[in-house]
């Protein structure tokens, strides 16, 4: 037995009993070296997942905003050193000091209050008031956790005013210029990648392990309005979004998110020019010129051998994570309707395989 043979040996025993299902692609930048697609995408109907099934990227899509505005840097649209107070008609603390580069890089010192209330169901879309929802959470946090560009602090709040920026510069809503720019650019249908979901019969359904700390606790932490009931094992969420698409609000296939990383692999890329495409995979510094683990849009990771860039979403009844390995010319995606889902763990464990062959 060949060791990928093994690891779906692996996958198909784990599908359906350690998780509810998951897709995982290895790609290189010609074609996929890898794929998997098992367990249920809906538990109760029996349902399978399959590799056109499509589950919340949550914050995967960060990666996603990051190459929208460095198209807009490209096209001398939007400076990496502008503060931001050029480009954003609401209040946001410290506009006049914090520039692009630092939202892309999460050194801007705004600050990241939990987001865990910032969702609302699917059926609640068509009316929702992504603005109102925004300026409403910067009244409530209206001061800088720290001056601007003094070190690296994730924020979600940084990456969901990159987005009214994105709006702001194209004249499009955001969800409409990455759409255009990004996702038709690579080929790439809604069926296959949006920021609703286009196909409910090819969308996963969302879990949390009955027996787990945060199933006990969920309560405290999530409105019961979200709450869908238990099929068998499994607490079962409602369909829902994040209130700031910029900042983790992309559904997708694990196929479609395979085929970005393509993109980023490839010479030369569809989305970037080679001279942002090398903005995207440099590891920044803050203003104390210590090495940050950012680039303008990616994590970086290293292990004993290799160094990768990667970008992990999780959220309510999904965990995903994408990685690409520039030294191997290799991409990996998994995506996995398991709120606990540990993606770093499983990439960390199966990788490897592929780098080594």
């Amino acid at each position: 037995m060949s060791s990928y043979d093994r690891i779906t040996t692996a996958l198909n025993h784990e599908a359906g009993s350690r998780f509810p299902g998951l897709e995982y692609l290895v790609v290189n930048a010609q074609a996929p070296v890898f794929v998997y697609a098992g367990g249920w995408a809906d538990i109760k109907n029996k349902r399978p997942i399959t590799l056109d099934t499509t589950m919340m990227a949550y914050s995967m899509t960060k990666t996603f905003t990051a190459v929208a505005v460095l198209q807009l840097v490209e096209q001398e649209r939007v400076g990496l050193d502008d503060t931001i107070d050029r480009y954003v008609s609401f209040s946001v603390p410290g506009a006049d000091r914090i520039t692009i580069r630092q939202l892309l890089d999460h050194t801007s010192g705004l600050p990241n209050p939990i987001p865990l209330r910032w969702v609302h169901l699917a059926e609640e879309d068509a009316g929702f008031d992504e603005r109102r929802a925004l300026t409403g959470v910067l009244e409530k946090h209206s001061k800088l956790a720290f001056p601007p560009g003094s070190k690296f602090a994730y924020s979600n709040l940084g990456y969901w005013i990159l987005g009214e920026i994105v709006g702001t510069v194209s004249g499009q809503p955001y969800s409409t210029y990455v759409t255009e720019h990004v996702f038709e650019a690579l080929g790439l249908f809604a069926k296959d990648i949006s920021f609703t979901i286009t196909d409910p019969e090819h969308h996963a359904r969302g879990y949390l392990a009955r027996i787990s700390l945060m199933n006990a606790i969920k309560g405290l932490v999530t409105d019961r309005k979200f709450w869908g009931g238990y099929d068998g094992q499994w607490f079962r969420f409602k369909d829902h979004f994040l209130n700031g698409p910029a900042f983790g609000g992309i559904v997708a296939s694990a196929t479609a998110v395979s085929r970005f990383l393509q993109d980023q692999l490839g010479t030369p890329s569809l989305l970037l020019g080679s001279h942002v495409k090398h903005l995207l995979e440099t590891q920044q510094r803050d203003a104390h010129n210590r090495l940050i683990p950012m680039t303008l849009g990616w994590h970086v990771g290293e292990t004993a051998t290799t160094r990768y860039f990667f970008k992990e979403g999780g959220g309510g009844g999904f965990h995903s994570e994408m990685r690409l390995y520039p030294s191997h010319g290799l991409g990996s995606v998994v995506m996995a309707n398991d709120t606990e889902f540990r993606s770093t763990n499983f990439l960390n464990r199966h990788d490897p395989t592929f780098l080594s062959s």
